[in-house]
């Protein structure tokens, strides 16, 4: 009996919902990478780019635990000597809800191109409407 190996052309890719309202940002993330690499399925292979698309909506509700609004931060650097910039995560949820979310999935994800292309399919949206419904997303339930 010979190993299942999936082809990228028979890749059924299927649309999926995530409401984030109430829910730690962390869970969403986690549960939104499994689904963009494709994880859930029967076919995975880590070689093959297998993932669905993935919405995630009301991101702005998304809520973190403990004190991590106050202690965590999100650090970039511009590319100048000493300029490392840190933002608070309590000021990046009220003023980019997204980059927020976006930044928590692209932990989560491998850094290759089957990551990048998984990234891809993500679509971030801070209030309870979307503009895929021509796609059919089912809920997915966390």
């Amino acid at each position: 009996m010979s190993t299942y190996m999936p082809k990228s052309g028979e890749i059924d890719r299927k649309w999926y919902v995530i409401d984030a309202a109430g829910k730690p940002l962390g869970r969403v993330a986690a549960q939104a990478a499994v689904l963009l690499r494709g994880k859930h399925k029967v076919t995975f292979a880590p070689h093959v780019d297998c993932g669905d698309h993935v919405i995630i909506v009301n991101c702005a509700q998304a809520v973190l635990t403990g004190k991590k609004l106050e202690k965590k931060y999100y650090y970039h650097h511009t590319g100048w000597i000493g300029h490392l910039k840190a933002v608070r995560y309590d000021t990046l949820m009220s003023r980019k809800p997204l980059k927020a979310m976006e930044l928590a999935v692209k932990g989560m994800i491998p850094d290759n191109t089957i990551g990048r292309a998984a990234l891809g399919r993500l679509r971030l949206f801070e209030g309870a409407e979307h503009k895929h419904a021509a796609q059919k997303p089912e809920a997915w339930e966390l």
